[in-house]
């Protein structure tokens, strides 16, 4: 069974090379907001994600109350959420988060 999962980006999982490279698809999203988490930026060490993002630094969500970050809720399958586990590095946690829209979905934040 593969049912479907709602994903919240607010980094390089909006990028098309980096959807195609890790799900094998570009997906379709809607703008939202997370709440009470505010960016700072993350040294990436693994030379994959490097070589496919194109960033050494990543924005990573800490939380602080009061603030928000705007990003894209992804639909994709429990199979792809797992597939983005992997490329997410050792500083990402997967938590489920308050968005803006009520919605519930999952983001990666700092661990």
């Amino acid at each position: 069974m593969n049912t479907s999962e709602l994903l919240f980006s607010y980094g390089t999982l909006q990028n098309t090379p980096v959807q195609l490279e890790t799900f094998g698809r570009v997906l379709e999203g809607y703008a939202d907001q997370l709440l009470d988490y505010q960016l700072r930026r993350v040294k990436i060490e693994d030379a994959s994600v490097v070589e496919l993002s194109g960033k050494t630094y990543h924005p990573i969500a800490v939380p602080s109350v009061g603030d928000c970050v705007d990003g894209v809720v992804f639909k994709i399958t429990q199979t792809e959420l797992f597939t983005s586990d992997q490329y997410e590095v050792d500083a990402y946690q997967r938590i489920k988060g308050k968005f803006q829209s009520g919605q519930d979905a999952w983001v990666y934040v700092k661990a």
